[in-house]
């Protein structure tokens, strides 16, 4: 509270402070007197800039007609805030100046490009005429180009042209020269008798006459390579190649007693007839090699297809029944072999890629075969009855694919059809099918493609 009337009292006195001093100095300065100080005395200031209220005026021994009014620290806060507000108005005032002195600058800047535009506006016309007189003569460039290769090209068609003409005219002599001529001669002697035969050809056109022997000579160097490769890449497709378009095949590595097929029928047989076919390519064939067995307990040879050298055999109930084709085998090739058989006569037939070789009657008329038995393919079954006691000497060693047997004798058409190396694979037995019925490689046999 007493805080608040000391603030009250000094407003009061701010509000009133300077009339009354023009009261008190008024008289003064009408009766003539002035404030005055003695030069020769040390002047010193009114107030300080600290606020206390204890701070008197010092005064020298001179006294003053008209004493100065003692302020309080309030007027002293006072008195320091206006003279602060007065130092930032100035401050103000001199960054408007400052401002408006920059902005003159920049305005006067803006008026110079202004002026400029006209220049600026003169080099952009010039860079375009500059860039579009470059596209015209890229342009012309270009199209020169163009009709340069379309000239070149058409030079090129039209020698092109003269030589297969040349070479069409040449061929025809050659080939009537061929006709006449040795065989075995070879391309470029044929070609000298060609220019030979023709002397006033030759020389009207002795220089085309030499460039198209050198480019025939090529064109035979070039056969001939063609022709080696040829019968490389058919060696090779040869030994891949799988007949009548079978995916897959059994391979036979070696000659040996573990390495076999086991097959299981897809029906349960009791058969007086049948057909069986299959395609074989046979590494080496000895005095006995088994492609195709049948065998039971009873007669462990019952059923078998099997080669001698280049002949194929096959007998039914046993060796003494046998039918028997001559000079219809050949290593290293595939073969497509068929037997058939039938008991009410006794007529079994062979059939070697498409064609009757053998045919026999009374073979082992009445007979049938019985469904208590194992087919075996590459190997025939031991009178033991163990796979241990096979034998390895009449072991098929090779590739087999397409076996297929049926309960009936199949008709010649049909045995001529699955013979086609072009044909398909599709054919399939109704007691054993290739890629149907369950065949199990033994030892080293396995599938390939």
């Amino acid at each position: 509270m007493q805080r608040q009337t000391n603030i009250q009292t000094s407003i009061n006195i701010r509000m009133y402070a300077p009339g009354a001093v023009l009261a008190l100095c008024l008289p003064c300065f009408l009766s003539g007197n002035v404030f005055g100080y003695d030069y020769g005395e040390e002047y010193s200031d009114s107030y300080y800039n600290e606020i206390s209220n204890g701070d008197r005026l010092q005064t020298g021994p001179t006294q003053i007609p008209c004493p100065p009014q003692d302020l309080s620290r309030w007027d002293k806060l006072f008195i320091m805030l206006e003279d602060s507000q007065m130092k930032q108005d100035m401050l103000m005032q001199q960054t408007e100046d400052m401002v408006k002195a920059e902005m003159d600058t920049i305005w006067k800047e803006l008026h110079k490009l202004n002026n400029n535009k006209a220049c600026v506006q003169a080099s952009e016309n010039t860079c375009k005429c500059i860039s579009e007189q470059m596209n015209r003569n890229l342009n012309q460039a270009m199209e020169q180009l163009r009709k340069v290769a379309d000239m070149y090209q058409a030079q090129n068609n039209e020698t092109l042209q003269q030589l297969i003409q040349f070479s069409r005219s040449q061929a025809s002599r050659l080939t009537k020269l061929e006709s006449n001529s040795v065989l075995g001669a070879g391309l470029g002697q044929v070609a000298m008798k060609s220019f030979s035969a023709y002397p006033k050809e030759q020389e009207a056109s002795n220089v085309d006459g030499g460039k198209l022997e050198r480019a025939l000579m090529a064109t035979a160097v070039d056969l001939q390579k063609v022709h080696a490769q040829l019968a490389l890449f058919q060696r090779a497709t040869a030994h891949r190649y799988l007949p009548s378009g079978c995916e897959m095949a059994l391979l036979f590595p070696m000659r040996s007693k573990h390495i076999f097929a086991e097959v299981t029928p897809s029906m349960s047989m009791s058969l007086q007839s049948f057909t069986i076919c299959l395609w074989a390519k046979v590494t080496q064939s000895l005095n006995k090699t088994v492609i195709f067995s049948y065998g039971t307990k009873k007669q462990p040879q019952e059923l078998q297809l099997l080669l001698a050298r280049r002949s194929v055999l096959l007998t039914v109930g046993g060796e003494t029944h046998l039918v028997e084709a001559h000079s219809v085998v050949t290593d290293g090739q595939w073969g497509h072999f068929c037997a058939a058989w039938s008991s009410e006569q006794g007529l079994a037939t062979l059939w070697v890629n498409g064609e009757n070789v053998a045919r026999e009657h009374g073979v082992a008329e009445g007979d049938v075969l019985s469904g208590d038995g194992f087919f075996l393919l590459g190997q025939e079954r031991s009178r033991s009855g163990f796979y241990r006691d096979l034998d390895s000497s009449v072991a098929f060693t090779g590739k087999m694919t397409g076996v297929n047997m049926w309960d009936h004798v199949l008709e010649a058409e049909r045995i001529k059809e699955y013979a086609n190396h072009d044909g398909s694979c599709d054919g399939r037995g109704n007691v054993i099918g290739w890629g149907v019925s369950e065949i199990i490689p033994h030892g080293g046999a396995q599938y390939i493609n």
